[in-house]
């Protein structure tokens, strides 16, 4: 089926929805508008129906043969204790459901606007309560997940080798490259699975998270790939995030933050490195994931991206002793090749 049909089916199923819904919101006299809200990296498109009075529903296009729909709702189900989507229908077989809305006003522009105003208590007041957020997703059972085990974790860091070394940059590696590599990964694996292991969004950023106007709790978006895996996982991608970057003094007070109000005793020096090694995993992947948009879904909005993903890889290596031969090679090698393949690409 076409996206323009698949698009008509949501439309007259979604609608059917609505006009099920036993209360007042439902009242479809109030007129009801329809329009595309976003698609994202994934094979999801998001669409908004409005009605006059205000009252708004999202249906989501979700085609089974790509996405899992079902854990969708099981994350949902799981998600009760946070302002996130409500399932209010579902079809398994089309890959349709019907959702809660929580507006439109992600944080990424606030957070723009605090930066380029000066405005701090703006962008502490909306990180303290991503945070409490959280800790408040992180005290969900996760025992019904998968795991973010091993072999996860290395699948993802070989993105970087194979779409971001490989595919973007063309670089073929030595012996001795690939065991560098090898060794790298091997340490941020060990690190990820010391920590302790938690409810973990995956994608907790400034473009899933969403100020809401009825709540003081931030909305949580994108929640379907969520897992058991390590604590600071989704602090970093909040924190050092790959869409707005804030200075190492303003994010370490952040990190502080959260320590201070986590109910578990912290060391801060371990917790600050196994933050920074998660933040090293996380960003290989996200590089070599925003290569794979490009060449393999044609999305090219992602490789604008790149670069502060790389500025973090570099500022979290040089930190570390054991991560001084990786560094050295990707200030020597590889970041010649990326500043060349943007010359080409400018």
């Amino acid at each position: 089926m076409t996206k323009d049909k698949r698009q008509l089916a949501l439309k007259e199923w979604s609608q059917r929805q609505i006009s099920l819904l036993k209360t007042d919101e439902a009242d479809l006299d109030s007129g009801l508008s329809w329009q595309m809200v976003s698609g994202d990296a994934s094979f999801r498109r998001y669409f908004r129906w409005s009605q006059d009075n205000g009252n708004s529903w999202i249906a989501v296009d979700a085609p089974p043969e790509y996405e899992n729909s079902r854990q969708f709702v099981k994350v949902a189900e799981l998600l009760e204790s946070i302002n996130a989507p409500r399932v209010l229908a579902k079809d398994y077989d089309q890959g349709f459901m019907l959702l809660s809305d929580l507006g439109d006003q992600l944080y990424l522009p606030l957070l723009k606007e605090a930066q380029e105003s000066g405005n701090i208590d703006l962008a502490d007041d909306l990180y303290h309560r991503a945070i409490d957020s959280l800790e408040t997703m992180q005290e969900i059972s996760a025992s019904s997940l998968p795991d973010y085990d091993e072999a996860m974790l290395r699948a993802e860091m070989e993105l970087f080798r194979d779409w971001f070394l490989g595919k973007h940059l063309g670089l073929e590696l030595s012996v001795v490259e690939n065991r560098l590599l090898d060794t790298t990964f091997e340490h941020l694996i060990e690190s990820a699975l010391a920590q302790p292991q938690v409810f973990v969004h995956r994608d907790y950023h400034s473009r899933n998270i969403m100020d809401c106007d009825n709540t003081k709790q931030p909305g949580i978006i994108d929640f379907q790939d969520a897992v058991r895996g390590p604590l600071t996982y989704d602090l970093l991608s909040l924190l050092r995030d790959c869409y707005i970057q804030w200075t190492p003094e303003q994010v370490d007070k952040w990190v502080g933050y959260y320590i201070k109000q986590s109910p578990a005793v912290l060391d801060k020096e371990q917790f600050r490195q196994w933050f920074d090694w998660m933040g090293l995993q996380r960003h290989i992947k996200v590089a070599g994931i925003f290569c794979r948009l490009n060449y393999r879904d044609g999305k090219a909005g992602y490789l604008k991206d790149i670069p502060l993903t790389l500025t973090y890889i570099l500022q979290q290596a040089e930190k570390y002793p054991a991560m001084s031969e990786f560094h050295q090679w990707l200030e020597q090698k590889v970041m010649p090749l990326f500043e060349e393949k943007q010359a080409q690409l400018s």
